[in-house]
């Protein structure tokens, strides 16, 4: 199996996290060939992509207020928020399911981006400022975990161990005292998803779950792309007497296969893709096709 395959099967076997992360690597590829300046050596990211602070534009754009969280203005921008995604991701995911993990990453997204737009227009900070980035989702994804279990204990590289609400305060305050003094567009979106975080465990707790307005929508526009055809009635005659030492080989021999995929499919969710043999990851690819 060589590299290309090999992220085929990552993608198709892991979870929303790593799909999510794999879609932003690829955006930002992609807008490496038309939207970086080399001359200027930055993006210049056009206003029916970037949410722009200019409420006009962001209401005739009204797409914007999601497309801004797939788009990066570098690749450290990109990089040190994959890394968080990755890290909030797999907490997140401990707790709760993939299509909550979604949900609620669109919707912190979207809520960011609009009160992005918001106090700009009502705290008057201009109107020339545009939003590209995830760190608002992002945000939402690390403070919904800590919310939910906030005593959960983190091992990190040369700190040690520390709380998992001890992190993302830390995060919170650094985002506050720098909301003043640059990126202050991208530090409101931050406290933004962070907020929605926070709300979102509080509502669920309550009973209520934001992420099945996600699900819901996302299960409509399934049904309208794939609308099922109404099979016309057939009558059929069948041979009651079939042949059974055929079947029966047939069945031993699915069952073999179907408990080698879902033994490798446990070994993944318990250690992950990397886990898997070179032989394994063969058998699950061809399994695959």
């Amino acid at each position: 199996m060589n590299i290309l395959d090999d992220l085929k099967m990552q993608y198709k076997m892991g979870g929303f996290e790593q799909k999510i992360i794999y879609w932003n690597i690829g955006v930002f590829l992609v807008s490496i060939l038309f939207f970086y300046q080399f001359k200027l050596g930055g993006f210049n990211f056009p206003n029916w992509i970037s949410l722009s602070s200019n409420p006009t534009i962001a209401l005739t754009r009204p797409w914007t207020v999601l497309t801004y969280s797939f788009f990066h203005g570098g690749f450290f921008h990109l990089f040190f928020n994959m890394v968080v995604l990755n890290f909030s991701g797999r907490i997140f995911l401990t707790f709760f399911s993939q299509k909550q993990f979604l949900g609620l990453y669109l919707l912190s997204g979207i809520f960011a981006g609009i009160v992005f737009v918001t106090s700009y227009f009502v705290f008057g900070l201009g109107k020339n400022s545009i939003l590209v980035g995830a760190s608002g989702a992002i945000m939402a994804i690390l403070i919904a975990s800590a919310t939910y279990s906030p005593f959960m204990n983190l091992r990190l590289l040369l700190i040690g161990n520390v709380k998992l609400w001890q992190f993302a305060f830390v995060i919170l305050v650094l985002d506050l005292i720098q909301i003043l003094a640059e990126n202050t567009g991208g530090h409101i979106a931050h406290l933004a998803g962070a907020f929605f975080g926070f709300a979102y465990i509080k509502l669920l707790l309550n009973g209520t779950d934001l992420s099945k307005a996600v699900t819901f929508v996302m299960d409509k526009l399934s049904n309208f792309s794939n609308p099922k055809k109404a099979t016309p009635f057939k009558k059929v005659h069948r041979n009651y007497a079939p042949s059974y030492e055929k079947s029966t080989s047939k069945i031993v021999i699915k069952d073999k296969a179907q408990q080698q995929i879902d033994d490798i499919l446990d070994k993944i969710s318990q250690s992950g893709y990397d886990s898997l043999t070179k032989e394994e990851k063969e058998f699950l690819f061809k399994a695959g096709k």
